[in-house]
């Protein structure tokens, strides 16, 4: 998808799947790279992508991404229901590109907003989703994907 400075964000597959756990269990999350594979090859089919930034070993963030209906907005929207960034690499714009990279494909599925749904207590998090363009909506951090006017951003 796309790449900076040696590193690349790509949707991914069943084969990252033990790469993924590893990382998700550094933010405390217990996961099963088994039981992983399957739902890395889910995803797609049920309205949503999974996206990672890798370098030169195993994946430095995750961010999982779901899109849907709701009764209230016209249009679609788009929820990253995860993003864990290695705490060897927090601060260098790994969370940033994955953000840019899901801004991206939730705009091209027909999504007019993105949430971000993580734990309020998440270290770092409301001053990043601050900087990032997000506001505090109740107990999620949302953001508009288009500009005001229906310009696409």
């Amino acid at each position: 998808m796309s790449s900076r400075y040696g590193l690349s964000i790509r949707a991914a597959n069943a084969g990252d799947a033990e790469g993924i756990a590893g990382l998700l269990r550094t933010a405390g999350v217990a996961a099963d790279g088994r039981g992983l594979a399957a739902r890395l090859e889910a995803i797609p089919d049920e309205g949503g992508l999974v996206l990672i930034a890798e370098d030169w070993g195993p994946p430095s963030g995750v961010l999982a991404l779901r899109w849907s209906w709701t009764l209230a907005d016209p249009l679609r929207i788009a929820e990253a229901t995860a993003l864990v960034v290695d705490p060897d690499r927090r601060r260098t714009g790994v969370a940033r590109l994955l953000l840019k990279a899901a801004s991206r494909a939730a705009r091209a599925a027909g999504c007019g907003e993105l949430r971000l749904l993580a734990p309020q207590t998440a270290e770092g998090l409301a001053p990043f989703c601050a900087a990032t363009g997000f506001d505090r909506l109740g107990g999620t951090f949302v953001r508009p994907l288009r500009k005001r006017g229906g310009e696409d951003g």
